[in-house]
């Protein structure tokens, strides 16, 4: 371990050196060395080794060759996007939280492409369910980025959060009509990143009206799989004609649904509404208990199915309906009358069917692709529950265009279990429906989903912005749910707020995502003190906790350790020194702790080489000999 070695990366989730990771990891094969322009060698991808070993020996680019596939202006630009790690923070806001400390529940205020790439370390394959409602592309205003030019500098100064001349984050406004192009810029990349953060067993969940589902489906067949798509579910949304309408009331909109991995992902059983429970009946007081009649017949051929049969009370049934067959052989029909399974009717003379108990029957029903308003609630019973909670007048005067939390309770009900810590992800969270409606499924089977809400700051009305407005929400939510009896604690309906900022360190500002490890420890040579006076410990905390793949809601506590205070993280499996100095004793006492990773500020050795070389190659020779789990992974920064 030298000292380059201990110097922490700032940056997120390096993307595409990840599926080179994956990839060399399926075809080790195909990486090779060649010389780049300068003369100098580097690894790369042997293309033709790749196709052949996929079983394919044609040319590998032929731009004369047509292919099937989607594309449009600026979809490079989209990859490329993507392949820039970011190195911005999130800064925690204890004031804006409820719960801070112990709840493991996560808003986050700002744009979400930079903070999907934020949460790539921490959540990678660990969501279990996402749910979207993006701006619907109508030629409506939507603010989003679609610049590719812009960086977080134009978020910060969008947001009001560093110093600007009056520059926005850009929109797609009224007069520029409804481009696709725009659109699928916007999207593109934040589902890519998405996708990164499923569990094998996730999905995600996208609502979607008429204008984009075409191109939403062709985008998500790409990005997902055409293989892991798993339905389109129509939601009726209506609870009454649009007499207004030009054309047709639109009385639905769509939701999209694919698995990480389909082979994998199974839906839930919904339970069964009272309404279907009633139609179970017992009127012959059977002790198996309530059940429902099933149809003996069928269209379906069987070579066994065409016996007459003979009724209790000596009527003879010549045989099954015309163009129909009985289900069942005559010797299976009359085991199932002798084990008293098959009903006559009150005069022991109708045509037969046979007992479906409601004991026997699987505790729930398969999920359908149609959801209808009475069953998970109407855009308008949506802005009512919103102005109930918030008490507003009306729902218009909170937020627009809710989701009732209905709908997103069955999304809940069908992808997570009450059983598991499920962490589910909106990232275009709006008023926070998909908290409340955690909240009340929590509360009502006894889960622990955990829940992540992103949103843009963007204003709305009277100076207020939807984050503002959405955290009013989950708060007035998690108030009533708190109230339960079968809530435990607080800490289900807490959240703990973030806001994306600039990094606290000099060095990981640097727009250059491209230096190399040995110019950046060069950089900080020269400026030691290279981090933000205006950070508190616990915002440098939380920023080394997100670029060293901690989840930031795991638990933090301050312990002593040879006369210092340190943080302690994920009961010690982290352990941060932040203060300005630092001696061998405290290096000891870390080592005596043996925790996962230990992460300390450079500047606490104050320039003292010779002291930082010590504590290197003292945990060099901690970790000599011991298994790869049981060594610690010495940081500076």
């Amino acid at each position: 371990m030298t000292t380059a070695d201990t110097q922490m990366n700032g940056q997120s989730l390096d993307v595409a050196e990840q599926r080179r990771k994956e990839l060399e990891q399926l075809f080790p094969g195909i990486f090779t060395e060649t010389r780049n322009d300068k003369g100098e060698l580097k690894v790369t991808i042997d293309l033709e080794r790749l196709k052949a070993e996929l079983g394919e020996f044609t040319d590998i680019y032929d731009s004369r060759r047509e292919r099937y596939g989607m594309d449009w202006p600026g979809k490079r630009d989209c990859l490329r996007l993507i392949q820039q790690p970011s190195t911005a923070t999130l800064k925690p806001c204890r004031e804006e939280s409820v719960d801070f400390d112990t709840t493991e529940n996560l808003f986050i205020e700002g744009d979400n492409l930079e903070v999907l790439k934020l949460l790539q370390k921490s959540y990678y394959g660990k969501v279990k369910m996402i749910y979207i409602d993006p701006p619907y592309n109508t030629g409506k205003e939507f603010i989003y980025p679609d610049n590719f030019s812009e960086s977080l500098d134009t978020y910060l100064q969008y947001a009001g959060l560093k110093d600007s001349e009056g520059r926005t984050f850009s929109t797609n406004t009224a007069n520029e009509g409804r481009f696709h192009t725009k659109w699928l810029n916007m999207m593109y990349p934040r589902l890519y990143l998405a996708r990164n953060l499923l569990r094998e067993d996730g999905v995600i969940f996208i609502s979607i009206d008429d204008n984009e589902v075409e191109n939403l489906r062709r985008m998500c067949d790409e990005i997902f799989g055409e293989e892991n798509f798993i339905a389109t579910i129509i939601w009726h949304k209506m609870d009454s004609p649009k007499n207004s309408a030009k054309y047709f009331s639109e009385d639905h909109d769509y939701i999209l649904l694919y698995a990480r991995n389909s082979e994998i992902w199974r839906p839930n059983l919904l339970p069964r509404s009272e309404k279907m429970i009633e139609r179970y009946k017992n009127p012959d007081n059977d002790p198996r208990g309530p059940w429902l009649l099933g149809d003996l017949a069928a269209r379906n051929y069987y070579g066994k199915g065409t016996y007459k049969i003979q009724t209790p009370s000596g009527k003879v049934i010549p045989g099954p309906p015309a163009g129909s067959y009985w289900r069942v052989s005559e010797q299976k029909f009359w085991e199932l009358e002798k084990d008293n399974r098959i009903w006559w009717g009150e005069n022991k003379d109708n045509r037969p069917g046979v007992k479906k108990f409601l004991s026997e029957v699987r505790q729930g029903v398969i999920p359908q692709t149609y959801w209808n308003w009475k069953d998970v609630g109407s855009t308008r019973n949506a802005k009512q529950e919103l102005s109930r909670l918030m008490g507003a007048s009306s729902g218009d005067e909170v937020f627009i265009t809710p989701k009732p939390v209905g709908l997103v309770k069955r999304m809940l009900q069908v992808a997570t279990a009450p059983d598991s810590s499920d962490i589910v992800l909106d990232f275009f969270a709006g008023s926070g429906t998909i908290f409340e409606a955690t909240f009340a499924l929590n509360a009502e089977d006894g889960g622990y989903r955990r829940v992540i809400g992103v949103q843009l700051p963007e204003v709305v009305s009277k100076g207020a912005t939807v984050s503002e407005m959405a955290r009013k929400r989950i708060k007035k939510a998690g108030e009533r749910f708190s109230a339960v009896d079968d809530i435990e604690d607080r800490t289900h309906t807490g959240f703990r707020t973030l806001q994306l900022a600039q990094s606290n360190f000099k060095q990981w500002q640097s727009p250059d995502s491209n230096i190399s490890d040995e110019e950046l420890l060069q950089q900080m040579e020269l400026n030691v003190d290279h981090v933000d006076p205006n950070a508190s410990q616990e915002d440098l905390l939380y920023e080394l906790l997100i670029k060293a793949g901690v989840m930031p809601t795991e638990k933090v506590e301050q312990v002593e350790l040879a006369g210092r205070t340190l943080f302690s993280v994920a009961e010690g499996t982290l352990l941060v020194h932040l203060e300005d100095d630092t001696d061998q004793a405290l290096m000891d006492a870390v080592l005596a702790k043996a925790p996962g990773q230990f992460i300390c500020l450079d500047k606490a050795f104050h320039g003292n080489d010779q002291l930082k070389t010590n504590a290197v190659k003292t945990f060099e020779a901690f970790n000599q000999g011991k298994e790869k789990i049981d060594q610690i992974d010495f940081k500076t920064v």
